[in-house]
């Protein structure tokens, strides 16, 4: 019988060597404890009425490992469709794949020659997020700033040139471009309403959008590639200091897309191309007749057959620009609410059998190891259980939801799981702040006991260091709790369509003001072992 470790084999009853008391259990780095900060950069403050890839971000990064933080959880960055009322919401997107150029920094640009100074708007003080403000704004100036960069020679030209030709890129960049240039010269509310040559791809009406609207096409491409550059500087700064940028992927996208003009057969739409079926959930927390989200639902046999090229090329992009994503909406893989298209409600839906382990197998088999995490919110079957487990995605919980029912409640800090994201709330939750002065009398009661606190003290790091001194792996926290703000300060109201996505640190406020802020989590961090 013998004993043996890595180096050493040794009889019952020898001697062990001297260095035996060193022989200690070893960590693995990918169990590590770590904590991190939700902040969508159209949130940070800045002069031109919206956020953006500028100083702030890089600013913020510093800010995060001043914090002891090692991810930013961003939301997503496609660009917010704009004619469907989304009201700047990054979960309607225009393409699942194209960056939001309302992000590119106007100063960068000025660096790297684009534009000048003289150029510049006058600064726009707004505390909050007008998007159709900030666009007027922006958008002639990195268009102009596109234009000069596509007439230009020299590096950066050459750049772009690649950019263009790399095949990852070039798989969803050109459809992207052919369908905003139809998009600009048709004014109709989406692509159905196109003639029918451009509706279904007719190569010589593609040929004929293309000669006339060249121009247009070569600026919307550089346009991406500004965005994917300043996003890319940004990204290698956040690796640089060792913080992670966890995106976040919604599972569905929008009817007025190129994803959906391109990919027919892969949605379930009529012979005409109208949608059969639509997304939402059934009534919950949120609505009391479901949440009617209205986009086209995926054809999954026919995607299997297809090898589920358009999801490979889409988890290839998000690996491009992300280190780790939560896909949103998980359970919609295990099975889907499918609401006939003609409904008014959600509630009339019905359950259907998704794709299952089938679509990760095939994204896993081309694309390789690949860091999920689960948004498996809402109904929460045993189906989406096992698939998350499957592919060894963590879960998610949320503090706020903890205190409304009993112990068995899988949202309070006794029931999470090492392999868990925990939130104090997500984007679709108020603030703590909030939360706490909407909440009934008897949860109020319930949050006190549990986490013996009193009405006097701060709820909002009350509710931080539970998200922090739990079992999970990883703890997010949105900024606004951090700031101690109130229901003002919520991002988005499920189920409401404008007046979300609009809040931005105040203009009075930077992060190198943030220092006690910043010592405090710190300290918290580092007792609950997440430095």
């Amino acid at each position: 019988m013998q004993f043996q470790n890595a180096t050493v084999s040794v009889a019952v009853g020898e001697d062990l060597p001297e260095n035996y008391a060193d022989w200690l259990p070893k960590t693995d780095a990918c169990n590590r404890r770590r904590a991190g900060v939700l902040l969508h950069p159209t949130s940070f403050p800045g002069p031109y009425g919206i956020g953006d890839l500028g100083d702030q971000a890089f600013r913020f990064i510093d800010w995060l490992q001043q914090a002891g933080c090692s991810v930013w959880q961003v939301l997503p960055l496609v660009p917010p469709g704009r004619k469907g009322g989304e009201d700047g919401s990054p979960y309607s997107g225009q393409d699942a794949n194209c960056g939001n150029t309302g992000l590119i920094s106007l100063d960068e640009l000025v660096k790297d020659g684009l534009l000048m100074k003289e150029e510049l708007p006058k600064p726009l003080d707004a505390d909050r997020v007008n998007y159709s403000i900030a666009a007027d704004l922006k958008d002639p100036l990195i268009a102009k700033a596109a234009e000069r960069l596509v007439m230009s020679e020299g590096k950066l030209k050459r750049e772009l040139e690649e950019f263009r030709k790399d095949l990852h890129i070039a798989s969803w960049l050109e459809d992207a471009a052919y369908f905003a240039a139809i998009d600009d010269s048709l004014n109709t509310f989406s692509w159905y309403d196109w003639p029918e040559p451009l509706k279904n791809r007719h190569l010589a009406a593609l040929e004929e959008i293309y000669e006339r609207k060249k121009d247009f096409v070569n600026i919307f491409v550089a346009q991406q590639f500004l965005f994917q550059r300043q996003w890319q500087k940004v990204h290698d700064y956040a690796r640089m200091k060792g913080v992670s940028i966890m995106g976040d992927m919604p599972i569905y996208v929008g009817y007025h897309s190129a994803d959906v003009w391109a990919n027919k057969k892969h949605f379930l739409l009529n012979r005409n191309g109208f949608p059969l079926l639509v997304s939402g959930v059934p009534p919950d927390a949120f609505s009391e007749t479901g949440q009617l989200w209205g986009s086209p639902l995926y054809d999954w046999n026919a995607m299997e057959k297809d090898g589920y090229s358009w999801w490979i090329t889409r988890l290839q992009r998000a690996q491009n620009l992300f280190d780790e994503f939560r896909i949103d909406h998980f359970r919609g893989f295990a099975g889907y609410w499918a609401v006939p298209s003609e409904a008014k409600v959600a509630m009339v839906g019905r359950w259907k059998v998704g794709p299952r382990e089938s679509l990760f197998n095939a994204i896993f088999r081309s694309v390789g190891k690949i860091n999920i995490i689960a948004e498996d919110l809402g109904v929460i079957t045993e189906d989406v259980v096992q698939l998350r487990k499957s592919i060894g995605a963590p879960g998610m919980a949320v503090l706020q939801f903890g205190f409304g029912s009993d112990a068995e409640n899988p949202h309070l800090p006794h029931n999470h799981k090492p392999n868990q994201v925990v939130y104090t709330g997500t984007h679709d939750n108020d603030t703590i702040r909030g939360w706490w002065d909407n909440l009934p009398q008897q949860e109020k009661s319930n949050v006190l006991n549990y986490l013996s606190i009193t009405e006097e003290d701060d709820i909002s790091w009350a509710l931080i260091r539970a998200s922090v001194a739990s079992i999970a792996q990883t703890t997010i926290i949105p900024m606004q709790d951090i700031l101690g703000l109130g229901g003002s300060a919520r991002m988005n109201i499920p189920a409401t369509q404008f007046g979300n996505w609009s809040w931005r640190l105040p203009s009075t406020m930077s992060f190198d003001s943030l220092n006690t802020e910043a010592k405090k989590l710190r300290d918290m961090l580092s007792m609950y072992g997440r430095l």
